[in-house]
């Protein structure tokens, strides 16, 4: 009974009732809202009643049932129809009935390209309304100048004032600050600047166009000698010593006790000196008993 009196949707878990009128009309907001709560607890357990009639399959959980598909489609909200349109450069002029660019030279809605302009009851008589708006295009572009330095002062103050504007040398750090701005750059800071400018290409500055008069760039850098790739003459020999170069100076940053062979070699030569030295002294200090004392006498020449 309760089927056929209410529309039930169990896909969407809806019911509702097309039939419904209110009998008198609610004297109250209360009183309406209690006349909506009663037929939204009759509508609830219509919705419960039509699902306990579904066919149920036994869980752990409890019973399922499988709703079956909506039959009411939902209005949805619309999408929000925002695009972004790019702004084309060319626009149709009415007035001379031509397609023109719309900033820059030769531009849609030119002042120089109205000839009538209407008047206006604030306009003065006597006023040229030409001129007018020329003298106000001039004061817009002279208050925007203005208006651009004081933002440059400000970010400068601040700190804000991109790297790309300021003219600094290489010490310089990216502030922006005024305190950190020198008053003067010297001579050798310009020179380091124009320098690495100069090398900042992919050649180092070999191949670029230089100036009359200016000095050649100074190679700070170490050239370094590699082995050439075709082999030829004399070619395993240099390999070879170049491999025990660099063998010689692994094993000599990881090794702790390093000899020098010619420095060992001239210490132990040094004490063996020193020894015969010493040996010789004491043989001439202290005769030996076994040696025959010498006479006294000196050998009679005969003549």
């Amino acid at each position: 009974m309760e089927l056929e009196k209410y529309q039930i949707d169990l896909g969407n878990l809806m019911g509702f009732d097309a039939t419904h009128h209110f009998d008198s009309i609610p004297s109250s907001r209360e009183e309406l809202a209690k006349l909506c709560l009663e037929k939204g607890t009759e509508l609830v357990q219509a919705i419960a009643n039509a699902l306990f009639a579904l066919p149920a399959t036994e869980d752990r959980d409890g019973p399922i049932v499988h709703l079956p598909q909506p039959t009411t489609k939902l209005p949805r909200e619309k999408h929000v129809c925002i695009t972004k349109r790019k702004k084309g450069k060319r626009a149709f002029d009415e007035q001379t009935g031509t397609w023109k660019r719309t900033h820059g030279y030769d531009r849609i809605n030119d002042d120089k390209d109205i000839p009538i302009i209407e008047a206006k009851l604030s306009d003065e008589p006597g006023e040229d309304p030409l001129g007018k708006r020329k003298d106000e295009k001039k004061k817009r572009i002279e208050k925007q100048k203005k208006n651009q330095l004081q933002n440059l002062k400000q970010a400068a103050k601040a700190g804000a004032l991109p790297s790309h504007v300021q003219f600094a040398a290489t010490a310089l750090p990216i502030t922006g600050t005024r305190a950190d701005l020198p008053t003067k750059s010297s001579k050798e800071e310009l020179e380091n600047v124009a320098g690495m400018a100069a090398t900042a290409t992919a050649s180092g500055g070999k191949f670029d166009w230089k100036l009359p008069g200016e000095k050649p760039l100074k190679h700070t850098g170490k050239h370094r000698k590699f082995l050439p790739v075709v082999e030829g003459k004399g070619m395993s020999s240099q390999e070879q010593k170049q491999t025990a170069k660099i063998l010689e100076q692994l094993m000599a940053k990881s090794s702790n006790n390093i000899l020098d062979v010619n420095k060992a070699v001239t210490v132990f030569n040094v004490k063996k000196e020193r020894k015969r030295r010493m040996e010789k002294e004491i043989q001439r200090t202290t005769p030996s008993k076994l040696e025959p004392k010498k006479s006294l006498k000196k050998p009679s020449k005969k003549h």
